[in-house]
């Protein structure tokens, strides 16, 4: 979005201070951007943590951000191009379809032309479709055992984040795979393994370091999808859960100079940056959230969100009984978020 923040991850000093206050073993999972992952990652690493692993999460709805070279030259140049009719562009196809038509969103008429110049098809950039997760986890002297045992950190909670067959994190049923009509085991998406083996304990899938959002794009790619836990992005309801009554407003980072034109920045043509009660520009599903929270926080434990934006992390974190801390710098994102939370109904125990 051409901002500072777009570069700029955050430096060594704030991780040192994640790093000082997690215990020996605690784990620590900070989104970034596919071209700055590894600028995120190397801070991450000399702030004194033990890089583990870098989850993908996988979507279909990414924008594609490309300047037309092509038609920027022939503008320069002053070529005529060669009109070749209009494309009615769907309202859900802004952002890849995965919202409703409705309200605001109207079909836009876009003409379509093609130059002659040897920079026609060329761009700038490819569409984005996955966001990459750095996973690390501060180091200790002793065995993980000890570790745990000492300090309840160290491990993740493989058996909490399963994969069911659906690609939710439900329980298989399945214990041995079927017969085919040769007689040999038939070994489709349907059926739960741990690796290569049978689980005879029904316990789901391993989970692993990919995650997607569902989408069609995302599941012509993996024919045995649901091997892989997946989370659509985040829905208009769930984004303004408990902001009935806030006032409606584009976002900052994405509008034009004045804020409220409806347009987006420069690259992000047929974008339209409608007004919303949540505006923050990075909002993550909240299942998404539960899921990795579960996956790293011990039974009891105390999350630390640095970032906590509209406040999401807590929100999952309060959904699945853990406690948290949130901090935010922007005051009308902790209004939100504090709205937000203040939106979850926690059923209570029947027993």
């Amino acid at each position: 979005m051409s901002k500072s923040w777009d570069y700029d991850v955050p430096q060594v000093e704030l991780w040192k201070e994640v790093h000082r206050v997690l215990k020996p073993g605690g784990h620590i999972l900070s989104f970034a951007g596919s071209r700055t992952y590894h600028r995120m990652a190397v801070n991450i690493e000399d702030a004194g943590f033990e890089i583990r692993d870098m989850l993908g999460w996988l979507y279909g709805s990414g924008f594609p951000k490309s300047h037309n070279i092509g038609k920027a030259v022939d503008k320069l140049q002053g070529n005529e191009r060669e009109h070749l009719g209009k494309k009615i562009k769907k309202a859900g196809d802004i952002t890849g379809g995965n919202f409703k038509k409705g309200g605001n969103y109207k079909d836009k008429e876009i003409n379509i032309t093609k130059g002659n110049s040897q920079w026609e098809g060329w761009g700038t950039a490819l569409k984005p479709a996955h966001e990459p997760i750095v996973m690390a986890r501060k180091p200790f002297n002793t065995s993980v055992a000890e570790n745990v045992l000492t300090h309840g950190t160290g491990g993740i909670n493989i058996d909490e984040c399963r994969v069911g067959t659906d690609g939710g994190t439900k329980r298989s049923h399945q214990s041995e795979y079927p017969k085919k009509e040769n007689g040999k085991e038939d070994r489709s998406k349907h059926w739960a393994r741990t690796g290569h083996k049978i689980n005879e304990l029904n316990q789901g899938r391993f989970p692993a370091n990919i995650i997607h959002d569902g989408s069609e794009e995302v599941l012509e790619v993996f024919e045995e999808s649901s091997r892989f836990f997946y989370c659509a992005k985040a829905s208009k309801a769930e984004r303004d859960m408990g902001l009935d009554g806030f006032p409606k407003k584009s976002n900052a980072f994405m509008a034009t100079n004045n804020g409220t034109s409806g347009k987006a920045s420069k690259g992000m043509e047929g974008f339209k940056n409608q007004p919303k009660a949540n505006y923050h520009p990075t909002v993550k599903p909240i299942k998404l959230m539960e899921y990795l929270v579960r996956l790293v926080t011990p039974k009891e434990g105390i999350v630390l969100e640095p970032f906590a934006g509209s406040g999401t992390t807590l929100i999952a974190c309060k959904q699945q009984g853990f406690n948290y801390i949130g901090i935010e710098r922007e005051q009308e994102y902790c209004d939100i978020a504090e709205a937000r939370l203040k939106g979850v109904k926690i059923q209570g125990e029947l027993f």
